[in-house]
């Protein structure tokens, strides 16, 4: 496996990209500062997993993208991924977003629902004052190097008091590994609002093609009273490289939802973390992973409490085949101060093969006596028991197991907030698991 440690752009490619795209000054400097960052920065070091061997640095070139006019013109293979969307819509096709659509009764209430590029031109000062505001650019050379090549992407704000009821979709996919596919997401919440996004990320190759490196940042920011559900199925191509940090910032009785389904085939880093800043603000992850040949990946969910009476659950279930490797890190920082806090974790990994390999780390950091905390960890192999149970009543072993499995992750499944996306989800894990 090579090992590309470079940069792949500077300040000078950083600026001309900003250009090409008629981008304002501000963003020109933003992707000029995190060119330079990433010159001197350091790649993650996630424990156990050195993804500084994995092609990071095989991030494409910026390749414009021509618009659509319906979906029926997307590729074959993520066409039936698109669903049905009555409330809103964004297409990301390679670096560039080719389809945008939202209800008129959404945007009679000034829900913004498009592409963040355009978004930037259109809500100049919207975007400026949210974009890398969670996620800092000056955290590792990942987020200096997206914070310069970022294209296409999401921007979701919804005003106060504004409550969306269907789920908003986004279908993100490459089918030309030569061109970045670096999305960035920024998604906003007003005080007392309400809405549910849901996306896929995917890729439409024809055939084997070239390494590249996908790296994603989301950013949401839940302010006072809202509520934010996130759901998200990433399915690609093994020549992937998933990069994706996810981060919310959680205000007084804001609550976020995570639901993730990292069902990819590549090298996986996954990092998604709630920042409970409010007082009452609550979080609740659910991810769930397969991993399969000689697949690595590094899973790691968190919750920082500073809030009083802040609240955090996390549920991690992985099942690990062939010679896969899973990390999976749970970590619940608890800041003085955040007293009443009550953060409760939970990873779990099936085994299904000898050579497969899963660590489950749930970590507690506590700097507060009046709380409360807990976590529970397991790793270990289909339970013998259940199986002679079920095969008592009549079915195989190969049916017996293949129930336990989904019943092991179904918690997350069940979560996925549109049908078709659930479906799709368990036609994906059918396929890993089966091989």
């Amino acid at each position: 496996m090579s090992t590309q440690i470079s940069t792949p752009v500077n300040r000078q490619s950083a600026e001309a990209l900003s250009q090409s795209k008629g981008e304002a000054s501000w963003l020109e400097a933003s992707r000029a500062k995190g060119a330079e960052l990433a010159e001197t920065l350091e790649w993650p070091k996630p424990e156990k997993i050195r993804i500084d061997r994995w092609n990071l640095a095989a991030v494409g070139i910026y390749k414009a993208q021509t618009a659509i006019q319906s979906l029926q013109e997307l590729p074959e293979a993520v066409r039936g991924l698109s669903g049905e969307a009555p409330a809103g819509f964004v297409v990301q096709r390679n670096s560039g977003a080719v389809y945008s659509q939202l209800s008129p009764e959404l945007q009679a209430k000034g829900v913004i629902f498009t592409d963040l590029e355009t978004a930037a031109r259109e809500h100049s000062e919207l975007v400026q004052k949210y974009l890398f505001k969670a996620v800092g650019q000056d955290e590792n050379k990942l987020t200096a190097l997206h914070s310069a090549i970022w294209n296409g992407g999401i921007f979701l704000y919804v005003p106060k008091n504004v409550d969306v009821e269907l789920p908003l979709q986004g279908l993100l996919f490459s089918d030309d590994a030569e061109a970045t596919f670096s999305p960035h997401l920024l998604i906003v919440a007003d005080n007392n609002s309400r809405v549910t996004y849901v996306d896929n990320v995917a890729t439409a190759y024809a055939a084997k093609a070239q390494p590249l490196a996908k790296q994603a940042i989301v950013e949401v920011f839940v302010n006072p009273g809202a509520h934010v559900r996130f759901a998200t199925v990433n399915n690609m191509a093994d020549n992937i490289v998933d990069l994706t940090i996810r981060r919310a910032i959680v205000e007084n009785d804001g609550r976020i939802e995570w639901i993730i389904g990292d069902l990819h085939d590549g090298h996986t880093l996954s990092d998604t973390q709630s920042v409970l800043k409010g007082n009452g603000s609550t979080s609740d992850a659910k991810v769930i992973s397969i991993g399969t040949n000689s697949q690595q990946m590094s899973l790691t969910t968190g919750a920082i409490h500073f809030g009083r009476s802040s609240e955090s659950m996390m549920v991690t279930r992985a099942v690990m085949k062939d010679q896969a490797t899973a990390i999976i890190n749970g970590i619940t920082k608890i800041e003085k101060g955040a007293t009443k806090a009550n953060g409760v974790q939970a990873e779990k990994v099936l085994m299904l093969s000898p050579k497969a390999r899963g660590d489950a780390n749930p970590i507690l950091l506590i700097d507060e006596d009046d709380v409360k905390a807990g976590h529970a960890a397991s790793v270990g192999q289909v339970n013998p028991e259940q199986v002679y149970y079920l095969m008592s009543r009549g079915i195989t072993k190969q049916d017996a197991e293949r129930l336990i499995i989904h019943g092991f992750l179904a918690p997350v499944v069940s979560e996925i907030p549109i049908d078709a996306v659930r479906e799709q989800l368990q036609r994906l894990l059918e396929r890993k698991l089966e091989g």
